[in-house]
């Protein structure tokens, strides 16, 4: 062990700062209390504080920093969707990533990878080409690529599935598709929330919301009664027993979403890899770990528990693309819960709940979203309207008919 670690490491007062304090009491009244110490809750308190200059707010998580969808993802971070609106919304969340380890003095240890979208069929194919073009038509770099492309980038992968699935024609390429340590990115919010002066209180759960004349009054806690009139609930999987405590309805199913770690390698799949015919995704770490996942569980259940089914189904699914990777062992597996919608986009921005304003329904495209969520939300809570980027995502779209249809570029869990 270093010198200089193990003399850290004994003493007993250390220099650098802890991560973010945690008061020991709750007070008795907030400006804007927030649901949810994920990436998507702690991302708004940030902005609220350092853009909005709103710092009397309270982040309320049930467990831990980033114990729910932030610490149980992939961490795939991308733009390339099919409709304009989700397209747009994306493609600046990416901009904020690009940035957001300088913006916010921490190494979150961001990697453009390059994202391919494998096509098994035809009409697969047609839909990476219909994608193509929106997100050429938006400025998004993106563009359809044949096997032989595929084959140089990716020199490991079989074309030909082994003969099991249908052989890879083509592909969807989307150059700034990157990754992220996601722990690092709710503990970067986090931080900056806190030198804003926001409050971050874990092992708190919410138990109610006082609503009087149609808006919000209050929130009721297992650590006490809080005054507020304005609440932002970012809970993901657990927003269904939110939206009752308010009387809202939402179209909300929620499903499990398993994924696996293996044992670390020496560096090979510089690319993300994703095949939607296979239900499957995959990236190395920068620790050298292959991180993988599958479709949603089909079964509504709020659930994290992990299953021998999806660790069998998906092994088979990489050696399908990797055969070599037979000798590989799985370090860990685990579950998150994804709040899905009918047309697979958010629901986000004001309610018509006074004062109560909802971010859900991010299935499993969420964490690639945390920075413009933050961003979009601070902005509708401080102002009490919906950000431009997010009018389209709004709960109302569902009684107008409104429906904003990402199935085609978010039907597999990445």
């Amino acid at each position: 062990m270093p010198y200089r670690l193990l003399k850290f490491g004994l003493e007993r007062a250390y220099s650098a700062p802890r991560m973010f304090r945690s008061p020991p009491t709750l007070r008795d009244s907030y400006d804007v209390v927030i649901f949810g110490g994920g990436g998507h809750g702690l991302a708004a308190a940030h902005y609220l504080a350092h853009e909005h200059g709103i710092r009397d707010v309270a982040v309320l998580e049930q467990r831990y920093i980033g114990h729910g969808g932030t610490g149980r993802n992939t961490a795939i971070i991308r733009s390339n969707y099919l409709t304009e609106e989700g397209a747009r919304f994306y493609e600046f969340s990416v901009d904020l990533y690009r940035d957001l380890s300088r913006a916010l003095d921490f190494n979150l240890f961001y990697s453009e990878r390059g994202h391919f979208t494998l096509a098994h069929t035809p009409a697969s194919l047609r839909t990476q080409r219909w994608r193509a073009e929106v997100n050429k038509h938006l400025g998004i770099d993106s563009e359809v690529v044949d096997p032989a492309f595929i084959k140089e980038t990716i020199p490991e992968i079989d074309l030909t599935c082994g003969g099991h699935q249908p052989p890879i024609v083509g592909a969807l390429y989307h150059p700034p598709g990157a990754i992220a340590r996601h722990d690092a990115v709710a503990w970067a919010y986090a931080r900056g929330a806190d030198q804003g002066g926001v409050e971050i209180h874990q092992q708190t759960s919410v138990t109610g919301i006082e609503i009087a004349d149609g808006k919000v009054a209050g929130v009721h806690t297992d650590r006490g009664f809080i005054k507020t009139r304005k609440v932002l609930s970012a809970v993901a999987g657990w927003t269904p027993q939110i939206q009752r405590m308010v009387g809202l309805r939402t179209p909300l199913t929620v499903h499990p979403l398993q994924a696996l770690v293996t044992e670390p390698y020496k560096p090979w799949l510089d690319a993300i890899v994703v095949s939607a015919s296979l239900h499957t995704y995959v990236s190395q770490s920068s620790r050298g770990e292959l991180v993988a996942g599958a479709s949603l569980d089909p079964y509504e259940l709020t659930s994290m528990r992990s299953t021998l089914d999806f660790a069998e189904g998906l092994a088979g699914h990489m050696m399908d693309l990797f055969p070599f990777l037979g000798h590989v062992n799985v370090l860990r597996q685990w579950a998150g819960l994804c709040d899905m919608t009918p047309d697979f986009s958010p629901i986000m921005g004001t309610t018509p709940v006074g004062g109560f304003y909802i971010d859900a329904g991010w299935g499993t495209w969420g964490f690639k979203a945390s920075p413009v969520c933050g961003y979009t939300m601070a902005h509708t809570v401080a102002t009490g309207e919906d950000h431009e980027l997010i009018r389209a995502f709004n709960l109302a779209r569902f009684g107008g008919f409104e429906l904003v249809g990402e199935k085609g570029a978010a039907s597999v869990g990445h």
